[in-house]
């Protein structure tokens, strides 16, 4: 009986287009937290890479990630701006730079747009998606 329901979940899921269901307890390792960009620096020999510095609340601090989004938004748009981070993704070095996470965002499959993921209304720094 249990593998009936397993086949149909598979099934489900191909016909509806989604790929790599996620346990929910897989779901739950993952640290979401909202974050203030403090400051906005273009990377030397990056045409599409900003280096952003964080504000990621008081539990975590400050933290610098690098992120793909300059032919999508000027540095004028981005500083202050309030955004969701991935905070306990392996950091990664890029360009010379460890990036400590990664923003979210909403890109169309083009990727001709690209939008970021923030909080509806004003919510601190630091705190939990879930």
């Amino acid at each position: 009986m249990m593998g009936d329901r397993d086949n149909k979940e598979s099934k489900e899921s191909k016909e509806n287009n989604i790929e790599g269901i996620v346990e929910f307890n897989e779901w739950q390792v993952i640290d979401l937290r909202v974050a203030q960009i403090k400051k906005v620096e273009d990377i030397s020999g990056a045409d599409k890479l900003y280096k952003l510095t964080l504000d990621v609340g008081e539990e975590i601090g400050e933290r610098v990630i690098c992120a793909g989004i300059k032919q999508y938004y000027s540095k004028e748009e981005l500083e202050d701006k309030k955004i969701v981070v991935f905070v306990n993704l392996k950091p990664r070095l890029m360009r010379g730079i460890e990036s400590q996470g990664m923003l979210l965002a909403a890109v169309s499959e083009d990727h001709s747009e690209v939008v970021l993921v923030c909080p509806e209304k004003s919510i601190k720094n630091g705190c939990k998606i879930s």
